[in-house]
This record gives C-alpha cells, structure tokens and sequence, in this order.
C-alpha cells in the first residue's frame, strides 16, 4: 500500500497531548476536517485515552463522545475508531468508519463481521498498568511473533486488511521503544502494512533533554515536534506504511520528501 498519514482526534479530557482540546463533536469535527485539509488520509477518531496510567471509560460515555464525531467526518474521508469495545466499534461503522484501531489486539471477529480494516496494536499489559514494569527476552522478536500471531489470526476470521502496530509506548521502556524503531524493517519484512504512533510520546521528550543537555527527565509535550518528525522519517524510511500523527501537515511534508 502507499504509505499515509493518519491524523489524530482525541474526544478525550485526558489524553496526554490534546486532551479536553476537543471535547465536543463540533470542536472535534472541526479538527478532523482540519486534519483531511492538511493531507490526512485517515482520521483516527478515539474517545478513551490510551496514556499510561488511564482508565476505562464506561460504554455509554465512549458513544456519546465518538459516534456523531464519526458521522460529521465520513462523508470526507476514510475514518477509523481508536476503541477496545466492540459495541463502539460497530456503532462507528454504522457512522462511517472503515478502520479499528485495536490497542487490544483483540476484535478481529468484529472487523470480520463488519468488513474493516483491523488495526492490531502490541501492548504489554493494559493502559492502566502497562508502564509500571514492562520487561521483554527480546522485545523486537516478541512484539513482531506477537503482531504476526494477530495477522493470522484476524486473516483466518475473515478480516479483509490487516494492520500491524508495534505499540511504540504501550508497555515499552526508552530502550525498548528505540529498539523496535532501530529494527522496524524486521517487522515490515513479515509481511503486513506497519502503523508507527510516536507522535509527541514521552520518549520523545526524554531523547529532546537528553540531545540538549537538560537536567530534566524529558522537555513538555509541545516541545516535541523534531522528534516526531525525525520519527515519522525514519519510520517511512524503514518500510512503515502509516505514520499517525499529530501535525499532520508537517508529517505530510516528511512523507513526501522520505517516500
């Protein structure tokens, strides 16, 4: 597949970059058709945070919050829902969306059923606990068995495309993120398109105090666009089909001088 760029819209309050940013549909429609004007070619749409440290979100409150978002933005392009909740994912199909992003790993019957694109994402643990102890063998080999472990998976029920995601974040240590991104081509080599997520994510902040000799942890969030976009380059450069950012124009850019 051509590679993309997948925008993000978080109707969230506590999502680590734009959280509480787009709370209602129509601030959050208004980002979505933003991010279609800036090249997005797919706007993924999550109404949970997924950050370390979050907590579920009841079912009826995650509808209220994506469903008319979904709607208001499917008649201008392809939309996917960010969810680990089949209910929600089948009341985004009945509003346009074609895509499942799945930090599960866990609802390829649904896409099979609904024939969508299923994204499946690594994640050591879950969103609540997943950055308390993440520890591996080897995490390039047990995140890219794990991946094609869901590819057959979802293949053999009937899903039509399958997506891979190594989880960048989603259970990793610093180490184990730059790990996945040094080796990134042995997991595009197995054969199914790769998603990348970095954008603005906490190991990017750690390497930006690192590289500018800051006797801090990691710089803020909005201090992190060099390295999501050294990210996204190097993660196209490596075979990734999908970057989701974002900055979305800027990642655009990248993907038209790197591809």
């Amino acid at each position: 597949m051509e590679p993309l760029v997948m925008g993000i819209v978080n109707v969230t309050p506590d999502s680590f970059y734009d959280g509480a940013r787009f709370l209602t549909p129509e601030a959050a429609v208004t980002r979505g058709l933003e991010l279609f004007d800036e090249g997005a070619a797919v706007v993924d749409v999550g109404g949970e945070s997924t950050r370390p440290g979050a907590r579920p979100v009841p079912l009826d409150e995650e509808l209220a919050r994506v469903v008319d978002v979904v709607a208001g933005l499917a008649p201008r392009g392809r939309v996917s829902i960010d969810t680990t909740k089949p209910e929600v994912a089948r009341a985004a199909a009945a509003a346009g969306a074609g895509i499942i992003n799945d930090v599960s790993a866990s609802l390829h019957e649904v896409a099979a059923e609904l024939d969508m694109i299923w994204i499946a994402v690594h994640c050591q643990g879950t969103p609540a606990t997943m950055q308390r102890d993440p520890h591996y063998a080897d995490v390039v080999v047990e995140v890219g068995d794990f991946l094609a472990a869901a590819s057959e998976r979802g293949l053999a029920a009937g899903v039509p495309e399958v997506w891979v995601d190594p989880g960048i974040g989603f259970g990793k240590t610093t180490t184990h993120n730059l790990e996945l991104l040094a080796n990134l081509s042995r997991i595009v080599a197995r054969g199914q398109p790769v998603v990348v997520g970095a954008s603005r994510k906490r190991f990017i902040g750690e390497l930006h105090a690192r590289s500018d000799g800051l006797k801090v942890p990691e710089v803020p969030v909005d201090d992190r666009l060099e390295g999501s976009l050294a990210t996204a380059a190097w993660s196209l450069a490596q075979g990734a089909s999908v970057v989701r950012a974002h900055d979305v124009a800027a990642s655009v850019r990248v993907l038209k001088v790197v591809v």
